[in-house]
């Protein structure tokens, strides 16, 4: 079983060899300048390697990219187990990174988080208290009513 350190520093090589790889070694159409490996996790025993990437573009250059991502896996692993000299090259597996959709997902409630806060501080420009500007009691001022009311 091979330390985390080790697993944390191989990740990293294969995430720099692959992103390197297809930024200038491969000349499939599909795998563009659209391509960010943003990822990279190693299992314990260094033996599969995930791969997280995004794609810049619509659900047809996404799914493009997965196939060429899969159509590339021989070419970008054997890239890798040259780079690392390791005995055993890790399986690359690629999976495509749900962070965009994440990220998305959020600034939209905070866009209608943003879009409440306003409408209640629209509510409760003009508005007055129901009772009192300060609804707490005081210890001194309560003592003097009481002793007025018997």
């Amino acid at each position: 079983m091979a330390d985390n350190a080790r697993a944390k520093r191989l990740a990293d090589l294969i995430r720099e060899v692959v992103a390197q790889k297809l930024q200038r070694g491969i000349k499939d159409p599909r795998l563009g300048t659209h391509i960010t490996i943003t990822d990279t996790r190693v299992t314990g025993d260094l033996r599969e390697a995930t791969v997280f990437y995004t794609v810049y573009g619509d659900e047809e250059e996404r799914q493009a990219a997965a196939a060429g991502l899969e159509s590339a896996k021989g070419i970008l692993r054997s890239e890798v187990g040259r780079a690392a000299g390791v005995k055993f090259t890790p399986t690359l597996s690629f999976v495509a990174d749900a962070l965009p959709d994440t990220a998305k997902n959020i600034e939209d409630l905070l866009d209608k988080a943003r879009a409440s806060d306003a409408k209640v501080r629209e509510t409760a420009t003009g508005a007055a208290y129901a009772g009192e500007a300060d609804p707490y009691r005081k210890p001194g001022a309560d003592d003097e009513t009481d002793d007025t009311a018997e």
